[in-house]
């Protein structure tokens, strides 16, 4: 699912190299970007979705696709977890994360590891949540992703992603269309060093399967009670579920 839509549309490297690549290249304007180009919003999108784990309270978090960690730190301020561990197949970006955790004196807190989101290194029935921040329609192989994320999830545990969605009503479609295609590409090329970047995050939203398609794809790997909560007019929407 979602292979075909690739930042470089190299005949030689993979989605996931290409993936790795592009967040290497734009690992240092990233969280600017995503601030600037939302309006702040991503920060509220983030606050709500991890208030989804109020109620379980996880002591133990994985956190994939972590980037630069700022889903794993708001949870670790909101949750109060004893551990979190952020995997991510971008160095760059693990990088800035790290400088982030020295910065906030959280390292006995929150550890990153490079690790790839569809073949965890971590043993099954593992951590109490699983989260991950516009991150799953990087992956290559979707619903591997999934399987292997519902696998290292305790039973009981519970998985809560937060991605991007596509607005269905008038008026909101249409300038959320031209945002995204036109705007986006633009501020990414003028800020960032890789313009392609900012060209393929419209074009990997587009083919996501979002909504009752993504629930579905949870419900096949084995969550239960898999739903999801669109935010801002269908901008963003939380997906959540259970072991």
């Amino acid at each position: 699912m979602n292979e075909k839509i690739t930042p470089y549309q190299s005949a030689t490297a993979t989605k996931k190299e290409q993936v790795a690549s592009m967040f290497d290249n734009i690992s240092e304007t990233y969280d600017f970007l995503n601030h600037f180009m939302s309006l702040g919003i991503d920060i509220l999108w983030r606050k709500k979705a991890i208030a989804e784990l109020k109620a379980l309270q996880p002591r133990l978090i994985l956190d994939v696709a972590t980037g630069t960690g700022d889903f794993a730190f708001e949870a670790i301020k909101i949750l109060k977890p004893e551990k979190v561990i952020g995997v991510d197949i971008s160095d760059g970006m693990l990088e800035v994360a790290r400088k982030k955790i020295k910065e906030r004196n959280l390292g006995s807190i929150f550890s990153v590891q490079m690790g790839d989101s569809e073949g965890l290194h971590f043993d099954d029935n593992h951590f109490d949540a699983v989260t991950v921040a516009f991150g799953v329609r990087n992956y290559e192989n979707l619903e591997k992703g999934l399987a292997d994320m519902y696998r290292v999830l305790k039973p009981g545990g519970k998985i809560v992603i937060l991605e991007f969605s596509k607005p269905r009503k008038f008026p909101i479609k249409q300038g959320y269309n031209f945002y995204f295609n036109h705007i986006t590409p633009t501020l990414g090329k003028i800020f960032s060093k890789d313009n392609k970047a900012y060209t393929y995050l419209p074009e990997s939203v587009a083919a996501f399967p979002d909504g009752d398609a993504f629930n579905q794809m949870m419900t096949k790997v084995g969550f239960k009670e898999a739903k999801d909560n669109r935010l801002t007019f269908g901008v963003c929407a939380i997906y959540t579920g259970v072991k």
